[in-house]
């Protein structure tokens, strides 16, 4: 029955009361504690991370439904509400921390809970954070030399004897405890070496590396191309004050091989890094936690070869006086010896430390993980197994819903390992709820936020519609092939069931799933103007394409190169703790002994780096049950030729795509597919084996 294929209009008539009964009974009645048993698919606001029973300082506020903290959906527990706050849900003990409801069709299958949890119960210290934070503490919370912070992927991070040790063992789950000690006993933390430091220990450090992961590392989707100088700001000037950058024409003009600026602007040459408007608001708030970050600025210029070097940092802080005072900034420009190339490495340091905070809670959770988890729930609620519709985008689900539930419950929550380990602490969830506030559907499809961003412009005698204004820009020539393979597949399937928009606007299932979606699923954005309207074949097309690209394609691009890049935690560290040295104090002395203690003092300290890279560890693997891009789990999903057809020319078009990518990256003329640390660009080749592989594209945002 699941392969039989029916619009509602076309379902034979003994099916229709079963088609209908179906629906209604997936919906519920949005009432009561759902079960391990149910079925129900239905809406909740993230009302479920805080803990306020357990102390103020665990309050979390709600998440959507209100434009001052907007938010997607996610799926309703019903769990009942906090004896201390009726708006926020109860918690689940932890001990209990996997039975967190999901609808029982959505709930992993037995190979991959096995796979989950046997190279992921290692990433869940929320049993354990004061045990291991002690730990830390005991031996020592700092990494004294990068030397010291290459141990952790040799000889490991050894228990020392005594009660911290018998606390260890009297609180880790046996099944844990044989995954965390190694059979020689020489550690309990010892990782894989990362992709970013097998060749070259020291090549990260380099500029041309550093330039060079904004557009082929783990989160190459926020470079854009500056369009005027100096960098405006659209913060409002009545709240904030001047905003606008202090980096002058002196700082980069002799930067520019022989341009003026106006002439690099002109001619497309520069480009940043901008992590100024989104987190100056949430400066003052995430300084007075243990972080010690700046908004910043990092400017670029594209050289005749291809490769972007840096040119300045800029790192802001808000007036002392008052928000309305404006920005209080430093500017910084290259330098390779002394304490000015000590001070130099720091800014990038600070830089890469918003990058990645940014990475994991907005193009990481928000922009893949929290987006679709709507699109998840509506289709189950409106489109019937036997539409067309569901029938595409099914696979492109699996496992989202458990993956979100379980962050939900150990990593996105208050106190959980996220607010552990990246620099907005306490203020995570709430700082991209704001962020939100700027999502738009229509922008998620690569070609649009390329033209965006300013990183592409329209021209018809190009590939795609687009020319790319850095031609080597791995993650944008990887990610059109397969943006373009994904939307010829999607109009093809969609041409079969319908032949006219005329059809589209009939279809009653297709339209309450569309209404479902903006209406609920994503409720806080329900009146904005740029939603398409679903009534013609191409608007459903583009939709589906989006759908399954942000499901598949970009969550893989930031997901899966993760321990590559930040499994060593210098190169993309998630916390500092300290503010810059300043000319005249003993700080910056201490940089001019000794820069590379100062640089370690002042990112990710110890604890937060094995909890972290433990995290990321398990992000960045593919479970051995994986189904990629272009392949299903059951190859007769579906009796109609055409489509079956169609289905397979799709995963012809991404193995070409592949032989593709490994020309590229073998070809020397791409400088930015390799780069000074030799890890090649793989984070979009549709296929992988299980495990820790860098490369192939899951179906599903399902880890």
């Amino acid at each position: 029955m699941f392969c039989l294929t029916f619009l509602p209009s076309e379902t034979p008539a003994p099916l229709v009361p079963y088609r209908e009964e179906e629906l209604v009974n997936l919906r519920g009645d949005g009432t009561g504690q759902l079960e391990e048993w149910d079925r129900v698919y239905d809406y909740a606001y993230y009302n479920d991370l805080g803990d306020p029973d357990s102390g103020e300082e665990n309050a979390r506020p709600v998440l959507g439904g209100s434009s001052e903290y907007p938010y997607p959906r996610r799926g309703r527990t019903g769990r009942p509400p906090t004896k201390t706050d009726p708006n926020t849900e109860s918690r689940i003990p932890l001990q209990m921390s996997l039975n967190i409801y999901v609808p029982r069709d959505e709930r992993f299958g037995h190979l991959k809970m096995s796979d989950f949890l046997g190279f992921g119960l290692k990433s869940i210290f929320q049993f354990l954070l004061p045990e291991f934070k002690d730990l830390c503490d005991s031996i020592s919370n700092e990494f004294d030399s990068f030397e010291d912070a290459l141990e952790i992927y040799g000889g490991g991070f050894k228990l020392p004897d005594g009660p911290l040790l018998k606390n260890v063992y009297d609180n880790i789950p046996l099944e844990l405890l044989k995954q965390l000690l190694p059979s020689d006993g020489e550690g309990l933390f010892r990782y894989p070496m990362p992709d970013v430091i097998q060749k070259d220990k020291s090549a990260w450090r380099t500029d041309e590396e550093f330039a060079r992961e904004m557009v082929a590392g783990m989160n190459p989707v926020i470079i854009s191309r500056l369009q005027e100088f100096p960098p405006k700001s659209n913060l409002d000037p009545k709240v904030y004050g001047n905003q606008t950058s202090t980096i002058t024409r002196h700082h980069i003009q002799n930067q520019l091989d022989g341009l003026t600026v106006d002439e690099a602007i002109q001619s497309n040459r520069l480009f940043i890094l901008n992590h100024h408007d989104s987190l100056m608001p949430y400066i003052r708030r995430i300084n007075t936690t243990t972080s010690k970050i700046y908004a910043s600025r990092t400017l670029l210029f594209l050289q005749n070869d291809g490769r972007l070097k840096p040119l300045a940092i800029e790192l802001s802080l808000p007036h002392p006086d008052g928000d309305q005072f404006g920005a209080v900034s430093e500017v910084y420009t290259p330098a390779q010896d002394g304490v000015e190339g000590s001070v130099w490495q720091l800014a990038k340091a600070y830089a890469a430390v918003n990058d990645s905070g940014v990475h994991q809670l907005i193009s990481h959770w928000l922009h893949t993980h929290a987006a679709i988890e709507p699109f998840v729930i509506a289709t189950n609620r409106q489109l019937s197994v036997m539409h067309p519709i569901y029938k595409l985008l099914q696979p492109h689900f699996r496992d989202t819903m458990n993956i979100n539930a379980f962050a939900r419950q150990i990593l996105i929550n208050g106190g959980g390992i996220l607010e552990t380990t990246v620099f907005p602490a306490k203020y995570s969830m709430e700082l991209s709820s704001v962020i939100y506030k700027d999502w738009v559907f229509p922008d998620q499809a690569l070609p649009v936020d390329l033209v965006k961003r300013g990183m592409a412009v329209e021209d018809s005698n190009s590939p795609h519609g687009l020319r790319l204004l850095i031609e080597d820009y791995p993650y944008a020539v990887d990610g059109l092939e397969i943006w373009a393979a994904i939307k010829t597949w999607v109009d093809d399937y969609c041409s079969f069931y319908y032949k006219s928009d005329n059809m589209v606007q009939e279809d009653k299932e297709l339209q309450s799933w569309w209404k479902d979606l903006r209406e609920e699923g994503h409720g806080d954005k329900k009146n904005e103007l740029w939603w398409p309207k679903m009534q013609m074949r191409k608007e459903l097309v583009e939709s589906c394409t989006i759908i399954i690209w942000v499901a598949s394609a970009l969550h893989a691009a930031v997901n899966f190169g993760q321990y590559a890049y930040a499994g060593y935690m210098p190169n993309r560290p998630t916390i500092s703790r300290q503010f810059m040295p300043e000319p005249g104090t003993t700080e910056y002395d201490e940089l001019r002994k000794n820069p590379d203690k100062v640089f370690l003092r002042t990112i990710t300290a110890r604890f937060q780096t094995l909890l972290g890279i433990a995290l990321i560890e398990i992000l960045s693997r593919h479970s051995s049950d994986e189904v990629y891009l272009g392949q299903r789990d059951t190859p007769e999903w579906t009796r109609d030729a055409q489509p079956l057809e169609a289905f397979g020319k799709f995963g012809k078009k991404l193995a070409e795509i592949e032989e593709n990518i490994i020309k590229m990256n073998n070809d020397e003329k791409w400088k930015n597919r390799v780069g000074p640390v030799k890890v090649p660009y793989t984070l979009l080749y549709p296929t992988s084996e299980g495990g820790l592989t860098g490369k192939g594209i899951p179906n599903s945002t399902s880890i």
